[in-house]
C-alpha cells in the first residue's frame, strides 16, 4: 500500500446517515446527524447533554493549509501521513486534563476513532481568541514598523525578536465577518480589543457581560496547563488560538465551553527548549510548513503579498511538493503527539474503511 492511500484527504463523501449537506473546511467535515438518531445516541451513551440536542459526526482528513491554500505531493499524496490523528489525539489529551483540572468542558462527547469526534451542537462566541507568550511571528514584524499598540495593550520598546513577553497577552480577532459594531471593520479576522467585547457583547453572541471574565479566565487558565505541560517535556508554549461557544447540558441550561481544537501544531506554536535557550528556534509546529514553503518556491513573496493570492493558488494547485517535504512535516506532527500523549499513535492503513465499519456497527450511522 503506498502513502498516498494512508492519507485521509477526500473526508466529505462518507456514507453517514445525515439529511442535511456536509459541511467542509479545510481540515474538517462535520455530518449532521438526524434528529432520531441524536436523540438515540444520547439515550444509549448518557451523554450529559439536553436530549434534543442536535448531534453531529466530525472527521478530520489529513489535508495540510498554510497562507490560505491546500497543498499536495507528489505521488498522488493529497495529505501529511499522520496529520489529523495527530491534531486530534493532542486536543483529546489537553480536552481531558482540562476537565481534570476543573477548567470547561469541550464540545466533544466520544471519539468512535482517532480520526472521528461525536460532538453536540455549540453555539460559537464570534471571537478567535489568540494568547500569546512570546513575541514573534506577526506581532513581531508589527513591532518592528513600530507598532506598539495589539489590541488595547501597549507593549514597552527595546523588545528582541522571540522574547518572552513580560506577560501573557490576549489579543482577540473576530470569527468571520460581523456586522453593524462600531469601530470594526466588517471583515474576517480584524483584531479587536476588550473594550469593542465589553461595549458588545451580545454582537459577539456572549450571554451576558460576566461571561467575558469567564472566557478570559478560561484562556488564561488552558493557556497555563498546556505551557506547564509543555514545559516538562521541555517544549515551550509560544503562542496558540482559542475557540469557544456555548451548549446545553442535560438540564438544559446553557455552559461556555472550549471548541474546535486546541493546543495542536495547526493552532499553535511550540518551540524546542533546549534549542531555545541555546539561541535558535526550532518549531514543532505547522511554522515547519510554513518555512519549507517559502524555502522551496523561487519566488517566495506570492506566498506573502496577499495581492498575489491569484498566483497563490495556481501555485498551491499546479505544483506537488517533494515527498520528502510532506514525511519532514509528518514526523513533526507524529512526533510532538506522541511526546505530548506518551504513546504511540495509532496509524491506520485504511482510514475510511475503518470508520465506515466503526460507524455502521458500533453507532448504526452508515447508510448501506
Amino acid at each position: 500500500m503506498s502513502l498516498a492511500d494512508k492519507v485521509l484527504s477526500v473526508n466529505n463523501d462518507l456514507p453517514i446517515r445525515t439529511n442535511l449537506p456536509v459541511h467542509s473546511g479545510k481540515v474538517r467535515s462535520v455530518y449532521w446527524l438526524t434528529e432520531a438518531d441524536s436523540r438515540r445516541l444520547i439515550k444509549e451513551n448518557n451523554y450529559d447533554v439536553a436530549p434534543d440536542s442536535p448531534l453531529a459526526i466530525m472527521v478530520i482528513s489529513d489535508r495540510i493549509s498554510a497562507f490560505e491554500c491546500i497543498w499536495k505531493g507528489e505521488g498522488n499524496m493529497q495529505g501529511v501521513p499522520g496529520k489529523g490523528a495527530a491534531l486530534n489525539a493532542i486536543s483529546n489529551h489537553w480536552f481531558k486534563l482540562f476537565r481534570e483540572n476543573n477548567l470547561a468542558d469541550s464540545h466533544i462527547l466520544d471519539i468512535p476513532h482517532p480520526l472521528v469526534w461525536i460532538v453536540q451542537k455549540a453555539k460559537p462566541v464570534m471571537i478567535e481568541a489568540i494568547c500569546r507568550q512570546y513575541i514573534t511571528g506577526s506581532m513581531w514584524r508589527s513591532y518592528v514598523k513600530g507598532e506598539r499598540n495589539f489590541c488595547g495593550i501597549e507593549l514597552p520598546d527595546g523588545l528582541e525578536k522571540d522574547q518572552k513577553l513580560p506577560e501573557l497577552l490576549i489579543t482577540p480577532s473576530t470569527k468571520g465577518i460581523l456586522e453593524g459594531i462600531p469601530g470594526v471593520p466588517e471583515v474576517d479576522d480584524v483584531n479587536i480589543s476588550r473594550s469593542d467585547i465589553e461595549n458588545n457583547h451580545a454582537a459577539f453572541k456572549f450571554n451576558s457581560l460576566e461571561d467575558i471574565n469567564v472566557y478570559e479566565e478560561l484562556l488564561q487558565q488552558g493557556f497555563d496547563v498546556i505551557s506547564d505541560e509543555l514545559a516538562k517535556l521541555d517544549q515551550i508554549f509560544v503562542d496558540t488560538k482559542f475557540e469557544f461557544g456555548y451548549v446545553k447540558d442535560r438540564s438544559g441550561a446553557d455552559k461556555l465551553i472550549y471548541m474546535d481544537e486546541v493546543g495542536t501544531p495547526d493552532s499553535s506554536r511550540i518551540w524546542d527548549g533546549e534549542q531555545y535557550r541555546e539561541g535558535a528556534v526550532v518549531e514543532n509546529s505547522k511554522e515547519v510548513f510554513r518555512q519549507l514553503l517559502l524555502n522551496h518556491f523561487e519566488d517566495s513573496d506570492i506566498l506573502l503579498d496577499k495581492n498575489r493570492m491569484d498566483e497563490r493558488y495556481a501555485l498551491a494547485r499546479d505544483n506537488e511538493l517533494p515527498e520528502s517535504m510532506m514525511m519532514e512535516v509528518s514526523n513533526t506532527y507524529v512526533s510532538i503527539a506522541e511526546k505530548i500523549t506518551g504513546q504511540a499513535l495509532p496509524l491506520s492503513a485504511n482510514p475510511k474503511a475503518e470508520i465506515i465499519e466503526i460507524l455502521s456497527d458500533k453507532y448504526n450511522l452508515i447508510d448501506q
